[in-house]
């Protein structure tokens, strides 16, 4: 091959190998328009102030109001995962420290500001001798536009699938339906061709939430679809108008969905009784455990399948001194209390909490000394010398400063 021809060769397969380049990346650029990829997991950082700037009940009753939160020192916000929720710390009268509770993020990503909602919990009409909420009945009465809260998160591993292609179920029951908001705000925005399927468990109109807002959703997302059930319906709710089915939602509701959808993404949050009723259903029903995400708060309230207990050994012994330091107690733990959180709790020690799942870090504790177990595996980044005792059990004498 002459010297003009190597170097015409070269050019020609130069030339080729741009209009290659070229073509992958306009595939790769459209792909990314239809397929846009999820927010990264938001980084794990410390307690900042918010302020209040906007108040909405998203319900008739105003049993369910939104929090609008902007950052105090007004840097954007980092992206999360829809799903996901805030830690939220409030100065409440008469308590001696800040009260924490964890709240879902009910809105899509935004730069500069979070969305939560709080439901008002009252006490239980079995039980009307309990108290009420203490962290959402003083959000509800007393915290107002302008009022300082303390954030930290978003943080939280029930999140959507990264698959676009996979279709969504949503099983929300009461208050449950926040997360979900989040989630079909995001699919609504990202990928509106996504099959999306969101059954809303709600007791009435009187305390159905977001209903204009996820209308509007559905409205504009003709790929996604919504059955809402009313397990109480008042005189003045219509069926066909104002909900799709009365009762409760079940296994020969779910059923023909999921037979629609083919292998979905199904995630649950609601209630313990829906919880503990609907999750293993799901699962005799055929949905992998890969496929089935419900919200972890409270995690012992769902039973789990066999062969993936992350229960450890109970301690058989002796009774095990667990000593809090700041406290100034020590206490023998027998084995019975679920969590170390728990056994702090029953004993009148105070240990802030959130979650209760291992994915806030709220009750995040130095371990002077001795050892503990995990109950599962924490989706919060523990610090060296620190354990989580709402999933953590003694597994030998402990010192903890608490």
């Amino acid at each position: 091959m002459t010297a003009p021809q190597l170097l015409g060769y070269i050019g020609w397969a130069a030339l080729i190998q741009l209009v290659l380049w070229g073509a992958l990346g306009v595939w790769l650029s459209r792909r990314r328009r239809l397929h846009p990829a999820l927010p990264d997991a938001a980084p794990l950082v410390g307690w900042r102030p918010f302020r209040v700037v906007r108040r909405v009940l998203e319900d008739p009753e105003g049993s369910q109001c939104s929090f609008y939160l902007a950052p105090l020192d007004g840097e954007p916000l980092p992206d999360f995962r829809p799903g996901q929720f805030l830690t939220v710390s409030v100065n409440v009268a008469g308590e001696g420290r800040p009260v924490v509770r964890c709240y879902s993020l009910s809105s899509r990503p935004d730069p500069g500001e979070f969305r939560i909602t709080v439901k008002r919990a009252l006490s239980p009409p079995t039980r009307p001798d309990l108290p009420p909420g203490l962290c959402s009945g003083h959000l509800h009465d007393h915290v107002q536009v302008g009022d300082t809260l303390g954030v930290r998160g978003p943080s939280g591993a029930f999140c959507l699938d990264p698959d676009p292609d996979l279709p969504v179920m949503l099983i929300a029951g009461g208050v449950g339906i926040t997360p979900m908001v989040s989630m079909l705000g995001w699919l609504a925005q990202a990928t509106p061709q996504r099959r999306v399927h969101l059954v809303q468990a709600v007791q009435n109109g009187a305390v159905h939430a977001f209903r204009s807002e996820l209308e509007a959703v559905f409205r504009s997302c003709p790929a996604f679809h919504q059955t809402v059930v009313y397990a109480r319906p008042m005189a003045g709710d219509v069926l066909g108008r104002d909900y799709d089915r009365d009762g409760y939602v079940d296994l020969a509701l779910l059923q023909p969905i999921l037979d629609g959808l083919g292998r979905c993404a199904v995630y649950v949050c609601g209630p313990a009784p829906m919880m503990e009723a609907l999750v293993p259903a799901l699962r005799l029903a055929g949905v992998a455990e890969a496929d089935l995400h419900h919200e972890a708060f409270g995690p012992a309230s769902v039973p789990r399948p066999a062969g993936l207990s992350s229960e450890v050994p109970v301690h058989g012994g002796l009774d095990l001194p667990v000593r809090f330091l700041r406290s100034g107690r020590t206490l023998d733990w027998s084995g019975e209390a679920g969590s170390l959180l728990d056994f702090a709790e029953s004993n009148g020690v105070a240990i802030d909490s959130g979650c209760r799942a291992g994915q806030c870090g709220s009750c995040e504790t130095r371990l002077v000394s001795g050892e503990v177990r995990n109950l599962q595996t924490p989706v919060w980044e523990v610090a060296p010398g620190y354990c989580l005792p709402c999933i953590c059990t003694p597994a030998s004498a402990v010192e903890l400063d608490a």
